[in-house]
């Protein structure tokens, strides 16, 4: 348990660089993880082919694959939408959300029993989402793009757990991002004709960050949660997630000084978030000595 949750942390640290190489990449939200993936999936490909590691699956996992991916993709998609209508610090936060939704929504899944202790945990880290959300109205379609990427991602997380209980980790990411490939070309004309924009290319500086971004903080984060979650659960993943705008917003305050612009409310909203976090990993630290002690 202790090398699944390092790996888990460490994933998410990874992630946290994410929101800080969004707002570095002039393209807009879709263009930016349409470029994302053709990158990590060329990259993916090759690499697990060197090492032999390539893996058929069956053309129902495909259609599994296919699904999980696109949820993957427009989780993305959200995600940086969000930052470029209000922050990343803001579209991070939005991120602890996660708790609540897969509290909700992991036993109408999985037929899981529901765990009110994660339930109220949720509510805290929302209620620290509502704290900024109603003291920073400048912010709320940003907000509102957060939260909806919050969900997808949760619904992500308790799909894939089924997924990576048959499949090495790396195969798993292989087919859905490249399910979630297929699906975001499809959307593509859709999106540009509705949301229209003058850069369709990379520029110069945005190669670098697009590398960055698709092989240090998508083929290795998500191998090293791909492999945590074999053994943690998805509330303890989502939940540890909420970890994410910790590295983050450090980071964006140190690269964008977005803390000039954040209220006070951004802090104690923060607070509550951090305090949902901490709570959740005593929770599950305790949980793993006493089942040691029975044993």
């Amino acid at each position: 348990m202790k090398n699944a949750l390092f790996k888990l942390h460490a994933a998410v640290f990874l992630w946290g660089f994410t929101g800080v190489l969004g707002r570095l990449i002039s393209l807009n939200e879709g263009l930016l993880v349409w470029y994302r993936l053709i990158i990590t999936i060329i990259t993916l490909y090759f690499l697990m082919r060197a090492k032999r590691q390539l893996e058929t699956v069956s053309a129902k996992q495909r259609w599994h694959f296919l699904a999980i991916g696109g949820l993957l993709v427009f989780h993305w998609c959200f995600f940086y939408g969000s930052i470029k209508y209000a922050n990343v610090s803001i579209a991070l936060t939005c991120l602890s959300s996660t708790g609540l939704f897969t509290a909700l929504l992991e036993p109408l899944i999985t037929r899981k029993k529901i765990v009110f202790i994660e339930v109220l945990l949720g509510l805290l880290a929302i209620a620290g989402i509502y704290l900024i959300f109603h003291f920073d109205p400048q912010y709320k379609v940003g907000i509102i793009l957060g939260v909806v990427a919050a969900i997808l991602t949760c619904v992500f997380s308790i799909l894939n757990k089924t997924q990576v209980s048959y499949n090495a980790p790396r195969t798993v990411m292989l087919y859905e991002l490249c399910g979630g490939f297929v699906i975001l070309t499809i959307v593509m004309p859709f999106y540009l004709y509705f949301l229209p924009t003058a850069q369709w290319v990379p520029a110069n500086a945005d190669f670098l960050w697009l590398l960055l971004l698709s092989w240090v903080c998508t083929i290795m984060a998500m191998d090293l949660s791909l492999q945590a979650l074999q053994k943690v659960s998805a509330f303890t993943q989502n939940l540890t997630l909420n970890l994410e705008p910790v590295y983050g917003i450090i980071l964006a305050f140190a690269v964008y000084n977005e803390n000039k612009y954040l209220s006070k409310w951004f802090y104690y909203g923060f607070a509550l978030i951090l305090l949902a976090v901490i709570l959740q990993m005593l929770r599950v630290m305790s949980s793993r000595k006493k089942t040691i002690i029975q044993y």
